[in-house]
């Protein structure tokens, strides 16, 4: 695998606060990792960088190319897609709609976009029955399928993964992480920030433990999920 990836020393600051010190990781193309850690432990704060809506010390690279003076949109033009914690759909228009302006960088080929709306319904059905839907209709887990979906329309080579099972129900919530696993098959790599950390590791292939802005345990993911320290932490005390 070659890596997509490759963060060095990165630091974001509030003011005089430092949310995220010197956090330095890596990705191979194809992979899914994961970061787990408590509430505010800048793993959000971490993503926004990435996507550069947050000024950010240190380099981040994406597929050899650093991103460190290039713009959101520029960003998202060479295939990174953030998604969002509240995922942040247009809930006044339709379910059509908001996947179109997840093609809007490459709004000039017709085909493509046509082609990627099939690949998006083809993949999540639900989207398409409930095409003519406005987004404010759908249940927490529909709106979580499109927040995916828009970031799959955009053409998105890594896809920044912020809490996508947040407010969802049991069985949703496997749905979810199962979607999430089947994204390989399209050579997505996503960096996954989640709160459950134990679907979290089952779903990743590596894993970053972020406490105080600092990354301060890494490996596999299965190696983590039977760490002591994890365990206690984050798995409820049960390997």
């Amino acid at each position: 695998m070659s890596q997509i990836l490759d963060i060095e020393d990165l630091r974001v600051s509030y003011g005089k606060v430092e949310a995220v010190r010197g956090a330095t990781l890596a990705m191979d193309r194809g992979q899914i990792v994961a970061i787990i850690g408590p509430n505010g432990a800048g793993k959000t704060t971490l993503l926004a960088a990435i996507m550069g809506l947050l000024r950010a010390d240190g380099r981040v690279t994406f597929d050899g190319c650093d991103m460190a003076q290039m713009e959101v949109e520029d960003r998202v033009a060479i295939g990174v897609c953030l998604v969002p914690e509240r995922r942040e759909l247009f809930g006044d228009m339709t379910v059509a709609d908001n996947l179109l302006l997840g093609a809007y960088a490459h709004r000039g080929d017709r085909k493509a976009t046509s082609e990627r709306f099939d690949a998006v319904y083809t993949r999540f059905p639900r989207l398409a029955e409930r095409r003519r839907q406005l987004a404010s209709t759908l249940s927490g887990g529909e709106r979580q399928m499109l927040a995916l979906g828009r970031a799959l329309m955009g053409r998105a080579r890594l896809l920044l993964l912020d809490e996508p099972s947040l407010g969802l129900a049991p069985l949703m919530v496997r749905e979810i992480f199962r979607i999430v696993a089947s994204l390989r098959q399209l050579g997505v790599s996503i960096l996954l920030v989640e709160q459950n950390a134990r679907a979290a590791l089952e779903t990743a292939d590596h894993g970053y433990v972020l406490e105080n802005g600092e990354i301060v345990l890494s490996g596999p993911a299965s190696a983590l999920m039977h760490d002591p320290r994890v365990v206690a932490s984050y798995l409820g005390g049960n390997a």
